[in-house]
């Protein structure tokens, strides 16, 4: 008999998930390591403590991320409600005062008369109690050896090297084009490309680029030759490049015959087509350099980046396989995950993952079947992006419309501020419509 529901790890998808199950009158036992143990970057006693920054990003609805926080706040969502009450200025974001932001969250958590609050590190689950595991990118040591054993080797990553991703619509096609290497797979990459004044341009700006801090705990980290940042592999030699992730050879431009100088190629990132990556461009730069640099590419003049590159320590699940779309673990449905280890990336996405995963830890505990979101919401698509994935490898991502339903039946071409406010139109009509089931 099942006896109650473990949420082990207090973070921001932590609170969200223990505070969702419990708001539906069920016994739940908050497990958090802190004070008597810290991650490298955790530094305050209090739970939901934001670490890397006091923004929870934009707040508009033509923002997906702006989406994703109405949707939460219609649907009752703790970390919206601590937002909002501890918002500071700062124009058309969300940004909080952290230490509020951690107090109120941690105030609400321990006056919940249906949470027990455990002050001590887990490194296991309680077989006879649903468990949600939330410890976040930096899982400490013997957590994450349970989780490797219980889902094998391959399931757990340690390492995060990515590729930025831009949309599709905010290309210009007038300077690029479709074309596989060679004419092997079709139309598969977008290619952008350059001359040797532009090259060299580039080059320059990209070796010369600010790089992202580095944590203490990370200085250490050896990265392997397939995934070198791109701004250390140029420095190698200005040409390095050329002979690398932007070989013009086999690349055939209709409009031009003749062999580029270099070319940067973006692979198709979703069946849908919305979203591309730019090949071989993982980076380790500050998000505002990657902008500034990579905006120079022919093409990418304008590029809405869905997802920045990153280089990081960032513990998490090879989920497609794993994780069905409740956040639940498809070989032991009384073990759920959420927050960033489930690749979600960001604050906000990482508490709607708890609140996906405490509904439905809940919905198990009642014997009732699983609540799906819908992909026409923010919640519902990375719920289905973690569940499904795109196309290769697997990869964190941070809400976008990318990943969210295309809208429909649309004839005639649109702004993108008029189609991203259709879809937030749709979605939170969506939201609406089937709250009061939850």
């Amino acid at each position: 008999m099942i006896q109650g529901i473990d949420v082990i790890g207090a973070g921001l998808a932590g609170c969200e998930c223990a505070w969702q199950a419990a708001s539906r009158g069920i016994s739940v036992r908050l497990f958090e390591m802190k004070p008597q143990k810290h991650s490298p970057v955790h530094i305050y006693d209090g739970m939901a403590e934001l670490v890397c920054s006091n923004s929870l990003r934009s707040d508009s609805l033509t923002n997906a991320v702006g989406l994703l926080k109405e949707e939460l706040r219609r649907l009752g969502s703790l970390i919206m409600e601590a937002a909002d009450a501890t918002r500071v200025a700062a124009g058309g974001a969300l940004a909080v005062d952290r230490t509020r932001f951690s107090d109120y969250v941690t105030s609400r958590i321990c006056s919940n008369p249906n949470i027990e609050v455990i002050r001590e590190e887990r490194s296991s689950v309680d077989p006879d109690r649903i468990t949600v595991i939330a410890t976040g990118p930096l899982t400490s040591d013997p957590m994450s050896e349970f989780i490797r054993n219980m889902l094998g080797c391959e399931g757990l990553h340690f390492y995060d090297a990515v590729a930025p991703i831009v949309s599709f619509d905010s290309i210009d096609m007038n300077k690029a084009f479709f074309s596989s290497r060679y004419g092997k797979g079709g139309d598969d990459y977008i290619n952008c490309p350059m001359d040797r004044e532009q090259y060299l341009n580039f080059y320059e700006e990209l070796i010369n680029a600010r790089e992202a801090p580095v944590h203490d705990f990370e200085k250490d980290i050896k990265v392997f030759e397939g995934c070198m940042p791109v701004e250390i592999m140029a420095r190698r030699g200005v040409d390095t490049l050329r002979f690398g992730p932007m070989k013009p050879v086999g690349l055939i431009d209709p409009r031009d015959p003749r062999e580029h100088y270099a070319v940067v190629q973006l692979r198709r990132e979703n069946d849908e087509g919305t979203c591309y990556n730019i090949v071989g461009f993982q980076t380790h730069l500050a998000f505002p350099e990657q902008k500034r640099v990579f905006s120079m590419i022919p093409g990418l003049e304008n590029a809405e980046f869905l997802r920045y590159g990153v280089m990081h320590r960032n513990t998490f699940l090879d989920s497609p396989g794993l994780l069905d779309a409740d956040y639940s673990l498809r070989k032991n449905e009384r073990v759920f995950f959420a927050g960033q280890m489930t690749g979600v990336e960001g604050y906000i996405e990482s508490a709607a993952s708890g609140f996906v995963a405490g509904i439905n830890a809940a919905r198990r505990y009642q014997c009732l079947e699983s609540f799906i979101f819908p992909p026409v919401t923010v919640i519902g698509a990375m719920a289905r992006y973690v569940s499904e994935g795109g196309l290769g490898d697997f990869q964190p991502m941070n809400a976008n419309f990318g990943i969210v339903d295309p809208i429909s039946g649309i004839k005639k071409k649109i702004s993108k501020k008029i189609k991203y406010e259709m879809i937030s139109e749709r979605s939170l009509s969506a939201v609406d419509s089937f709250r009061g089931s939850l």
